[in-house]
């Protein structure tokens, strides 16, 4: 598994536990380092997402639930929830993930942590978005 894939799967790991018990973030990420070492600039970007998509996880799941209403948001399973989240605010928010990339690597982490029919579903959504990535960039950077 390429490294940043693997970061990305930490940070997921932090976001999952912060949304299903509200476990503190600065905590949850340092438990899961201490579990699994990276190195600096891994554990920095782990820090990057987790606390990029905090702080906008509300505005990420309005956008994700107008841009992509064929899947009714309240009806996504937590881990494929957290997926999108990071993809959207790779693409959109920090803008330093080209969309395809962002969209690959949201597939590997619903084929590695989701159910047999994440990855497809993530993908599927993602696609939807992508088709408005303009429109999501500015109403997340206006926010």
């Amino acid at each position: 598994m390429k490294a940043r894939t693997r970061a990305r799967g930490m940070a997921l790991q932090v976001l999952y536990e912060v949304d299903m018990v509200d476990h503190n973030a600065v905590e949850t990420m340092q438990a899961r380092l201490e579990e699994e070492p990276l190195p600096d600039e891994l554990a920095e970007f782990v820090r990057q997402i987790v606390f990029g998509v905090l702080p906008l996880r509300a505005r990420l799941d309005e956008l994700i639930a107008r841009y992509a209403p064929e899947w009714p948001f309240d009806q996504i399973a937590a881990i494929d929830r957290n997926i999108l989240r990071i993809a959207v605010w790779e693409f959109a928010a920090s803008g330093a993930t080209p969309l395809k990339v962002a969209i690959n690597e949201a597939v590997e982490l619903a084929k590695q942590y989701g159910s047999d029919s994440a990855p497809r579903f993530v993908n599927g959504v993602l696609g939807s978005l992508a088709e408005r990535e303009h429109d999501i960039r500015q109403l997340l950077h206006s926010a």
